[in-house]
């Protein structure tokens, strides 16, 4: 795990470098100070006996040595703050687009493996978790054993047999913070997993806004938010509760050791039998201070890194997780035209799901035909044209475009070919002339234009006052359902694709203008394969092919006249919608 994590460090490995080796130099320039600061003080001492002032000169040497050693100390510590910075917030940039990556090769299957709101979670707050980690061990968690060690060491050479204290306070430290953090993980790992919940709730409320409101069920959104936000509350106070015990016990070792230096080495001083002096003692209650925090640092690290930890694990499974669709060793890069076959398909969405959402497909098209597909809500209709781009793969038989399994073409050029308008339209933040572009970046504005004119957009695009820039806010929500549907479909004309696929994406528009719509399709790309799913029977009733959908499997194909005659679904469906037409006027 920490080497693929480690991975993502890549260019930042210099600043990495350049923090540790300051931090060294950091470290032990601090560790000397105190060692010259006693100096300092015995030399003081030592001078006021001499009345000749001979000793000041070697006070002022000293005095200019200890502000060298600041100045340094200081400098060290500001070149290793910044190169810190850049390298532990280079890494998350890296981590980041990493995940990003990987979450972009993701078929829909890993999608839902993982939910989108948890993947979000993993690339914010998980990741922000691993940069404050990957800060802490370049920088902290070098610096503090060192200066532990240091501190320990330099303690015995100045204070000899008065060091022994830290024999004492160390192991209770050290037990009481490890006590601490142990009991302190458990809260912490409850909290990434309710943080998804959390973020969840957030996305239906927006995405939802709308029905919510329609529903009059704020009270009740706030409340499910408001429960969420509590449990997350309530896991970090049981374990800050519990980390709080930090402060007292590392205060009551501080002051323990602080009282037993000034009363032993105060009396060994006075005593002068044992060769402390005034400077030495100075210098043990600095090195005491240093240890203390050293370990205060340590614990402080301990539980910073135990909660990291999960959070590296769930960026683990992400960058671990194998797309489910990939390409073959030798993909084929070109498709040669819009035929589409399906050969004895079955297909569900997970292995352990109990029923196919599609049995026995078997289906021939030619290119260039015009294919309506109708039924119920739950038949299946969507099931089938995701699998002719292969956003997921068939379950058991064979998909073709072109002759060719979908599965030995190259992705990117599979779905080059093939254009999907589906039933949740979805436009990006931007202009419109942008948006219209994710079909062909290279598109000129006359083609836009063509496009939209054919899609029956032509004339509300040109009435707003910015016309193509009219810039379109998250979601499309400046725009109606039927104007978002009419875009999307001009988006994919652009496209010019092999095959097109019209996901019931016409439903919000009259049916004068879904005609329109349709007339337009046999001028613009007369050699694309169309697929129109409609539950309007006047949307397909022209098509080459009508497929009739029920339960999973082709109830019946033909066309309308052959469908009327011989279909039972499709006659009954025709007949409410004439039926209904007919008592409306």
């Amino acid at each position: 795990m920490l080497k693929r994590l480690l991975g993502s460090v890549r260019e930042f490995k210099k600043p990495t470098i350049i923090t540790l080796i300051f931090i060294i130099g950091e470290s032990i320039i601090e560790t000397l100070i105190p060692f010259v600061t006693a100096e300092l003080v015995d030399t003081i001492k030592e001078s006021a006996k001499l009345s000749d002032g001979s000793g000041m000169q070697k006070v002022i040497s000293t005095g200019i040595l200890l502000a060298i050693m600041a100045f340094a100390s200081l400098a060290c510590g500001v070149i290793a703050a910044r190169s810190c910075a850049k390298a532990s917030s280079g890494f998350a940039k890296n981590l980041r687009h990493d995940l990003y990556d990987r979450i972009n090769a993701f078929s829909f299957e890993n999608v839902d493996k993982f939910s989108s709101t948890s993947l979000v979670t993993r690339m914010t707050t998980d990741v922000q978790n691993a940069q404050m980690a990957y800060m802490m061990v370049i920088r902290t968690a070098i610096r503090s054993p060192l200066m532990l060690i240091f501190s320990v060491v330099m303690s015995f050479v100045m204070g000899g047999m008065l060091a022994m204290t830290f024999v004492v306070i160390i192991p209770v430290l050290a037990f009481g913070l490890w006590l601490v953090g142990r009991k302190a993980m458990p809260a912490f790992r409850s909290v990434f997993r309710k943080y998804d919940r959390l973020n969840e709730s957030i996305e239906e409320n927006v995405r939802g806004m709308r029905v919510v409101k329609g529903f009059s069920r704020e009270e009740y959104e706030k409340q499910k938010f408001g429960t969420a936000a509590e449990n997350i509350r309530g896991d970090f106070t049981r374990a800050e509760r519990i980390v709080a015990w930090n402060r007292p016990i590392m205060q009551f070792c501080m002051y323990f050791n602080m009282i037993f230096v000034l009363l032993v080495g105060s009396k060994m001083a006075i005593e002068g039998t044992s060769g402390v002096d005034v400077g030495q003692l100075s210098a043990m209650l600095t090195y005491g201070m240093q240890v203390l925090m050293s370990l205060m640092m340590l614990s402080m690290i301990y539980v910073i890194l135990t909660m990291s930890t999960e959070s590296m694990k769930r960026i683990d499974e992400v960058l671990c997780e194998k797309p489910s669709l990939a390409n073959p060793e030798n993909p084929v890069m070109a498709v040669a035209d819009g035929s589409i076959d399906f050969d004895n398909v079955n297909f569900k969405y997970s292995a352990k799901a109990k029923r196919n959402s599609l049995s026995d497909v078997d289906l021939h098209i030619r290119s260039g035909m015009t294919v309506g597909i109708i039924g119920g809500t739950g038949s299946g209709k969507t099931s089938l044209v995701q699998l002719i781009p292969r956003l997921y793969d068939a379950t058991e038989g064979t998909v073709k475009v072109g002759g060719m399994d979908v599965r030995d073409y190259d992705l990117e050029t599979l779905r080059d070919a093939v254009a999907m308008v589906l039933q949740k339209n979805l436009l990006f933040s931007g202009t419109i002339k942008e948006n219209l572009r994710w079909g062909n970046p290279n598109a000129t504005d006359e083609e836009i234009v063509e496009a939209c004119r054919l899609a029956q957009a032509d004339e509300f695009v040109q009435a707003f006052p910015d016309g193509y820039d009219t810039y379109i806010e998250q979601g499309g929500t400046n725009v109606s359902g039927g104007q978002k549907q009419r875009l999307c479909i001009a988006r994919a004309l652009l496209k010019k694709p092999k095959i097109l696929i019209l996901d019931d994406s016409t439903s919000a528009v009259d049916t004068k203008t879904d005609a329109m719509i349709r007339a337009g399709f046999k001028t613009y790309i007369p050699e694309t394969t169309k697929i129109i799913i409609a539950q309007r029977v006047a949307s397909v009733e022209e098509a080459d092919l009508i497929l009739v959908m029920e339960n999973g499997a082709v109830a019946a194909a033909g066309k309308h006249s052959e469908l009327l005659e011989s279909c039972e679904i499709y006659r009954e469906i025709y007949t409410q919608q004439t039926k209904g037409g007919e008592e409306n006027e």
